[in-house]
């Protein structure tokens, strides 16, 4: 079994947020998606160890804030990699709070939807959210940023490691190592060092 083959299933990103005891939170997820258009439903899939997974648990409600290609690998960051339960997520970003009581993010989105959950499914490490949307509406024109798009385009690839060398600046071979030494000949073209710059 290749199970490559799921890679090729297509998933946005979005923001989540939940409201409790007076605390804003959310955080990153991928699988979010209309279930019904009669009544009008959504799904969403939320890792337990989430605080927002917590947060909808006790209220029964939360905002997804669907993310655009313009969106900043930043704001995966701040959404993604720390926990609610330890900072204040909400902290020099710009959000909106619409009729449920719950924010949505007004920046890198094209639009949000309001849900009111009717039916939690266990999966296992994720519960399943199926919820009657109460509210929406469009916010910009930019595509929304699908998952592929992500890891091609906003995810920060690790630092190339620098060679230390120099580079012949007529056909292009690397010399590597701290020093050139002066009396170097290009095996290549069989340049001289002085035709030699640093990497």
């Amino acid at each position: 079994m290749n199970n490559n083959a799921l890679h090729k299933l297509s998933y946005g990103l979005f923001v989540l947020t939940a409201r409790m005891d007076g605390c804003d939170n959310g955080c990153i997820v991928n699988t979010v998606i209309q279930v019904t258009t009669e009544p009008n439903r959504i799904a969403v899939a939320v890792n337990k160890q989430n605080y927002t997974h917590e947060m909808i648990c006790n209220t029964a409600k939360f905002n997804v804030s669907v993310l655009t290609e313009s969106s900043k690998f930043a704001t995966y960051k701040h959404w993604g990699f720390r926990s609610g339960r330890d900072v204040d997520k909400t902290e020099e970003i710009s959000f909106c709070r619409v009729k449920n009581d719950v924010i949505y993010i007004a920046e890198e989105t094209n639009a949000y939807i309001s849900a009111k959950v009717v039916k939690a499914i266990d999966l296992g490490t994720h519960t399943l959210f199926i919820a009657d949307v109460t509210d929406c509406d469009v916010l910009g024109d930019d595509e929304s940023v699908t998952y592929s798009y992500y890891h091609k385009n906003i995810k920060s690839a690790p630092a190339p490691k620098v060679k230390k060398g120099f580079i012949c600046t007529v056909c292009g071979y690397v010399y590597e190592g701290e020093t050139l030494p002066d009396d170097f000949i290009c095996p290549w073209c069989k340049h001289p060092a002085s035709d030699f710059k640093p990497l």
